[in-house]
């Protein structure tokens, strides 16, 4: 027992309000350690922390609306800003953080021992879901007959992803499934309107007895991961025309609580693409017995599973034996989502980081004001701009190329180059930028309650989902070799802004030289310049000098280091965080 002496106890009684009194078999001692700090050993005042970020607008972002207006979707501007104000609200704020930490459940069989194979989830990725669909980031665009309708729900994804990012997976498969059930109009026709719904309904009943449905993948197995030739589910054709029955066990399921699926099984005539409802027209559930959901390195909010099928009925997407190339669609889709959500965390760890210096002070003056500090936010600043932009550019390029606009095909093969380029190259950015963003924050940026280590967790999943990098960098010389159209429309891209800024124009003669030579080795070196000469020509043409001058000095010019935040000294860095940083700098 510690003692401390009458002289040192500052006068303090027990009788005085608010001390605790002594507990029964304490010492006097004893109890006066156990009350609260007066005086001058008052430890807990709280001086030089950040107040907390939220309510603040996620949308609060200029280069999101420049690129939003740009690309055809000035019109959704007042709903963007309405969604970041609610994304930025400290009620979702904090649904972001309880749906990640109530990790959902897996529940096989009921109490009766019937199996169920159903996944319980907190009410917060409810209310989540909820607000995504409604706003049109699930499968809705494919029902918006407006120009820039696609533009307008990445923008969307953009902002609201400032909750959190696990929920974004079964919006994401929901408007990728769309144009694959199009490969098969009788199909498309019970589930089209369904899953171009902006209504939330998590039960599972019937399909067509539902207000809104949402879809789901099942591609990998465990012998083979993203070589899906491998597949050995197999398919069986019934008596019934299109349909048949799955057995097999699919090794990556997420969303498993999703209301159908598109899967890959091996057909008599070779892989194909199948149709897996959960619940049958007659209200059986069909069999897909959820064998365990997996222990993920984040993406907690979101279940991921293990599905075996076992006489699962099925209906066939598309011909027998082009299961790749029907699916293919729904790929493309969701790798533009990847590249969308990279940028959304990108966009949340700076203004994170940003709010955190702003309130900071150390060595006599805010972190915001010393000249280190504002070199690492303005290096991530141009990170995350280029990001955004190249990601409006993609939707602005899938939406015209879905709707038609497109009497070229320009913008379609613009778009298959450059999404697998972008997937490639913005997700294997998100990890090293969001942990710059959390060391900013120090040590208080390490602990859970930041939110900063979830925001990490969650950024190397992106690079991984819908194809690791190496299986990006070999389809985009997949593309090069069978698809000329797509060369020809990068180079007419960069062509744009030619003559502009001498870096640039060197960077794209150095890449001319890297695609003669072509070879499989050198894909990611190949693929990292595209990107990065792709991001610099949208700069150049569209962000002001600020940020296109430093971008091409760090990135193409060379005059950059091996880390964030060694931007040269002519960078016109209080120009990038102005730009940047919402609130001032």
């Amino acid at each position: 027992m510690v003692s401390i002496p009458a002289q040192e106890q500052s006068g303090a009684s027990l009788e005085q309000p608010g001390v605790t009194q002594e507990p029964t078999g304490l010492t006097q001692e004893s109890a006066v350690l156990t009350q609260e700090p007066t005086g001058r050993y008052a430890t807990h005042d709280v001086t030089n922390q950040p107040p907390p970020l939220a309510p603040y607008d996620a949308s609060e972002d200029t280069a999101l609306f420049e690129g939003l207006r740009r690309e055809g979707a000035g019109w959704a501007e007042e709903d963007i800003r309405r969604l970041g104000l609610r994304a930025g609200s400290a009620e979702a704020q904090e649904w972001g953080e309880l749906a990640n930490r109530h990790e959902p459940e897996l529940r096989t069989h009921d109490r009766y021992g019937r199996r169920v194979d159903e996944v319980e989830f907190h009410p917060s990725w409810h209310h989540l879901m909820r607000v995504a669909v409604a706003e049109g980031l699930a499968g809705a665009p494919w029902a918006d007959e407006r120009p820039g309708a696609h533009v307008a729900r990445t923008a969307g994804g953009l902002v609201w992803g400032h909750t959190e990012a696990g929920h974004g997976c079964p919006t994401s498969m929901t408007y990728a499934a769309v144009p694959v059930l199009r490969r098969q109009p009788e199909l498309a026709k019970v589930y089209e309107p369904l899953l171009t719904s902006r209504e939330y309904d998590p039960e599972l009943r019937v399909p067509t007895e539902k207000r809104g449905l949402l879809a789901g993948m099942g591609m990998t197995e465990k012998q083979g991961g993203s070589d899906v030739r491998t597949n050995t589910t197999t398919a069986t054709p019934t008596t019934e025309p299109g349909m048949y029955t799955l057995r097999g066990h699919k090794w990556f399921t997420s969303a498993p609580m999703c209301d159908v699926f598109l899967v890959l099984a091996q057909a008599p005539g070779g892989l194909s693409c199948f149709l897996v409802p959960r619940v049958l027209p007659d209200g059986s559930r069909n069999t897909f017995r959820i064998q365990r959901l997996k222990d993920k390195l984040g993406n907690r909010s979101n279940a991921s599973s293990e599905p075996e099928f076992d006489g699962t009925v099925a209906w066939l997407v598309g011909p027998e034996g082009r299961g790749v190339k029907t699916i293919i669609e729904m790929v493309n889709c969701t790798r533009l989502d990847c590249v969308m959500s990279s940028a959304t965390l990108m966009r949340k760890t700076l203004v994170e980081a940003g709010h955190h210096v702003r309130h900071r002070r150390a060595f006599g003056a805010r972190l915001l004001d010393q000249p280190l500090m504002r070199n690492v936010l303005a290096d991530l600043a141009l990170e995350s701009e280029a990001a955004t932009t190249l990601t409006l550019r993609l939707a602005g390029a899938a939406d015209r190329a879905v709707r038609g606009d497109d009497a070229d095909g320009a913008e379609a093969a613009f778009r298959r180059i450059a999404t697998a380029v972008g997937k490639y190259w913005v997700t294997k950015r998100g990890p090293a930028f969001t942990a710059e963003a959390l060391e900013c924050l120090g040590g208080n940026g390490y602990v859970e309650e930041s939110g900063m280590p979830r925001h990490y967790r969650e950024a190397p999943l992106l690079s991984i989902w819908e194809g690791s990098g190496n299986v990006n960098a070999l389809d985009v010389l997949r593309a090069l070799s069978r698809e000329p159209a797509t060369v020809e429309a990068l180079f007419a891209e960069l062509a744009l802004a030619q003559g502009v800024d001498a870096r640039l124009d060197a960077a794209v003669t150095r890449l001319k030289g890297l695609l003669a030579a072509g070879s499989e080795a050198g894909a990611r070196r190949l693929v990292e310049q595209m990107a990065l000469a792709l991001q610099a020509s949208l700069l150049v043409r569209h962000a002001p000098a600020p940020v296109a001058d430093a971008f091409c000095a760090s990135r193409l010019g060379g005059d950059w280091g091996h880390a964030f935040g060694t931007l040269p000294e002519a960078a016109d860095v209080d120009g990038i965080l102005a730009r940047a940083l919402p609130g001032g700098v």
